[in-house]
Formats: C-alpha cells, structure tokens, sequence
C-alpha cells in the first residue's frame, strides 16, 4: 500500500504490474473496498497493465488533509478524486473501471474530463445519478431493493449505519449477491475498511444527496450543474450487467444512447459484486477497451 496527497486526500492506492504499463484504475464501490479486485488486478498486470487499486474516500486508509473538508460523497467528488489522483501520480491519461460507486466514480471523470480518460468499463451501464429522477417514485420492487437508502435519509440511519456497519453491510453483499459463498474470512478483511473515521459522514451525505435531501459541496456546484445536463460518455466503453442484480432488474442496454463512442455492452451471470463473482470478465472487459484505444 502507498499513500499520495491530493489537494483534498491522502489517498491510500496499491499497485500492480509495471511503472510502464498502461494505466488503469480500478475503483470500487460500497460497501467494499479494494480486496474486490484481487483476481482481476493480476489479470490485468499479467496482460501489461499499470494497475492502480485506490481506497475511496471514506474507506480504509484514505485520510481527508483538513478537519474542514466537508466530507461529501457527492458523484462530484468521487469524480474528482480520481482525476486527483491521475494528476497527484503523473498519469495523463489511464483506462477507468469500476462498479457501485466505483462506476459511477469512473462515469462522472469520464464525461467531465474525457481527455484524461483513455477508456471506460462500467458495471450498469451509464451510472451518472439523475438527482432530479430520485426526488420520485420508482416501483415498489426496487424501493424494496433500496431499503438502506430510505434508512440513511433520517438520522436513525445514522445511527444504525454506525453501531451496525458489519451486520448491515453483510447484508446488502448476500441481498445483492444472492450466489457468491463468501465467508467470513472474506468479509472481515473488506469490513475493516469501514473502521475509516468519515465512513459514515461520506456515506450518508452520499445517499442523502442523491435524494435532494442534502446540500452539496458549494466547491462541486458547477460540476454537478453539467452532470444533470446528462453529458454523454465520449469515450470507447464496455458496459456489464448481472443477471442476479437486484439493483438492476431488466439491466441497463437501453442506456447505449448515452455512449457515443466506440461501446459494447456485456451480460455475466452474477450479482452486484461483479469482480469479484467474476473477474474474468471484468479483467476480460479492461482489455477489451485497451484493445481498442492502442
């Protein structure tokens, strides 16, 4: 593990492969961390990748710099994070992938700064949040699926989010995953990610803005503001469903309109946690994209 400062960060990042491969950054979402892609980041070094697994904010080692930072976990900001962290390290211009929040990490840089990205592989497809779409009903079947969501809107949430975080996040892995045996062992390395002091503030100001409950980083308002004019993503992409997702039911191809550049869109037999169920074809899909963009 090696920790670099950003304005913002000390981001904690571990790294695989050659200082000359071509770069990729594999982000991950909650409630994991960066063990989802142990098989998938040896696959890529093996393939001649310059692979960089970072810590998102509010997960294991990754500090704020300043006691002030709002500790947003806005689409803006993770966003950010990631072209911070191309800058902070050199890198002009590197593959993104990822999937929950590391998706949408990776969609936000990709439509707000398409330079810096050489290419893009999403799990759901276009998975920029539509603030405004959120502010209204979806069928009660998803609701359903969303529970935690509704939970974290009201301060109980808080408080369950930080007495529960292990036997909460447990939970929505077996929910979300409804095939993947994982045991304990491999829970627990992932949990202790959750033990970072702004877990819960990131966390719940995540969810609590993407329902219109929660004002935003003053510093992101003009990001956001071109993130709800739902840019187009300009770069080649894979996008992957799971046919066991239940936070995806009926999946996301329709969302092809949305890639203007060279995309193709995927199906695996798995749930939410697709590196990890599969990381044969999540590392299948990164060079994929490199393929296409060398």
């Amino acid at each position: 593990m090696q920790p670099i400062k950003t304005d913002t960060l000390e981001i904690a990042y571990f790294e695989h492969g050659s200082p000359e491969g071509w770069p990729v950054v594999l982000n991950h979402g909650f409630p994991y961390d960066i063990h989802a892609y142990d098989e998938v980041a040896p696959r890529l070094a093996d393939a001649g990748a310059r692979v960089i697994v970072p810590y998102l904010r509010g997960f294991g080692p990754t500090r704020f710099l300043s006691k002030s930072t709002m500790r947003s976990g806005q689409q803006a900001a993770l966003g950010k994070d990631v072209i911070d962290l191309l800058d902070a390290l050199g890198i002009e211009k590197a593959i993104l992938a990822g999937y929950d929040w590391g998706g949408l990490a990776s969609c936000v840089a990709s439509v707000l700064w398409p330079d810096r990205v050489a290419g893009l592989v999403s799990y759901a497809g276009y998975d920029i949040i539509d603030v405004k779409r959120l502010g209204h009903a979806y069928q009660p079947s998803l609701e359903h699926a969303v529970w935690y969501q509704h939970l974290f809107q009201q301060e109980r949430g808080r408080e369950c989010l930080s007495l529960h975080r292990r036997d909460l996040c447990r939970m929505l892995w077996r929910q979300w995953s409804p095939t993947w045996a994982f045991n304990n062992e491999t829970f627990d390395r992932t949990a202790a990610s959750f033990d970072n002091p702004d877990f819960v503030d990131v966390v719940i100001h995540s969810y609590r803005f993407d329902f219109g409950n929660a004002a935003g980083d003053p510093a992101l308002a003009d990001l956001e503001a071109r993130l709800a004019q739902k840019p187009p993503i300009t770069v080649p992409a894979v996008t992957i469903d799971g046919t066991q997702d239940p936070l995806k039911p009926g999946g996301t191809a329709d969302h092809a309109p949305m890639f203007q550049a060279r995309h193709e869109h995927r199906v695996v037999d798995c749930g939410h946690n697709l590196p990890w169920e599969a990381p044969n074809d999540f590392a299948g899909a990164v060079v994929t994209v490199h393929g296409w963009a060398a």
